[in-house]
């Protein structure tokens, strides 16, 4: 099957043309918005991971070397569009709109951190696959609204193994749905490798069962994920059903950072590949080749980018403590018996040590 769904790609490792029918669609402006908006969640990402070694931070999930396949289908989306995150896709929703300060609130607990004003972001799916439905349910609505808008499910290759990947997939198959199922396979479900996680050659193929359109990509390569997700909103758009995008990909560091790969993977292997696939030097390849690099302006970014992480780690840091009682108060329409006199055990135990 992998000679029926071969990988798409349009620029190579090296940042050379591999198909070139893109070219007039390439513009100077473009460019430098994937470089800065990779960049810019790349920068997070690793300040994060800081974060979490200093403990100003939870467990944090990384996606260090998936930065294309997120910042080019985020790029993609409409600002009214809907998007179904895991817990790995805050580079893709950083680059939608979301509020970077509440990103980072998520990342501490706290329930704040699924806000973000004038952006339909769903909250980020930790069980896996089960934001498929409900991409699907979204786009059911948008279709009976008549409206023009799409979802996107982000979900990873162990997701494929869920009943939840094959309920939402068959209906919007069944319901000619505006959503595109957007895969990211890294290679790895934790640490389960991908060829003990299906018999399938590709997980592109998958979509034969439901009478989709499949399609490979590098997810490597910025401009083959961001033209090839947007011929698939396009399609929705115009009311042509969904889309299966499988982008290969590769996640540099840990699952997250409570893991250890080094336990079930060959991180030499990783580290000596990472020059080859990494997807911002491959970029920044491109962008020399084609005379679109400027020295001085990637350090101004890099300034402005710093600065806008800084200031939302001191907001977040500034953050209101939660409210404790934000636990009993919001589990139940009306709270049971036994959550109430929990609530009141909780008060009286702190007006005791006031």
């Amino acid at each position: 099957m992998e000679e029926l769904y071969p990988i798409t790609q349009y620029v190579n490792e090296e940042g050379k043309f591999t198909d070139d029918s893109i070219k007039e669609e390439i513009t100077a402006e473009l460019v430098h918005s994937f470089y800065y908006n990779m960049l810019r969640i790349r920068t997070f990402d690793r300040k994060a991971k800081s974060l979490q070694r200093q403990g100003r931070l939870g467990t944090y999930a990384l996606f260090e070397g998936q930065e294309a396949a997120q910042v080019g289908s985020a790029l993609s989306l409409k600002k009214d569009d809907w998007v179904f995150p895991t817990y790995r896709d805050h580079g893709a929703i950083l680059t939608f709109g979301a509020n970077m300060p509440k990103v980072l609130l998520y990342w501490n607990g706290r329930a704040e951190g699924n806000l973000h004003p004038d952006r339909n972001i769903f909250p980020p799916a930790v069980p896996i696959a089960t934001q498929l439905p409900h991409a699907a349910g979204a786009a059911w609505a948008d279709k009976r609204k008549g409206n023009k808008n799409v979802s996107i499910a982000y979900f990873g290759d162990g997701a494929t193994s869920e009943g939840d990947f094959h309920e939402g997939m068959n209906f919007a198959s069944v319901f000619k749905l505006p959503v595109v199922f957007f895969n990211q396979n890294n290679g790895y479900a934790i640490s389960m490798p991908i060829e003990k996680q299906m018999n399938s050659k590709t997980i592109a193929q998958k979509s034969v069962a439901y009478g989709m359109p499949g399609i490979r990509i590098d997810g490597n390569d910025i401009f083959a994920v961001y033209f090839e997700t947007k011929k698939a909103f396009d399609r929705a758009r115009n009311g042509d059903g969904p889309t299966l995008i499988e982008a290969v990909t590769q996640r540099f560091g840990a699952h997250t950072t409570a893991d250890d790969p080094t336990k079930y993977r060959d991180q030499y292997e990783v580290d000596s590949t990472r020059d080859q696939l990494d997807p911002l030097l491959r970029l920044e390849r491109f962008m020399k080749e084609q005379k679109y690099w400027d020295g001085k302006w990637e350090q101004e970014i890099s300034t402005q980018i710093n600065k806008e992480i800084e200031e939302a780690i001191v907001e977040m840091e500034n953050f209101p403590k939660a409210n404790v009682e934000d636990l009993f108060d919001h589990v139940f329409a009306e709270m049971p018996w036994p959550l109430r006199e929990q609530k009141e055990q909780y008060l009286q135990s702190v007006r005791r040590d006031q």
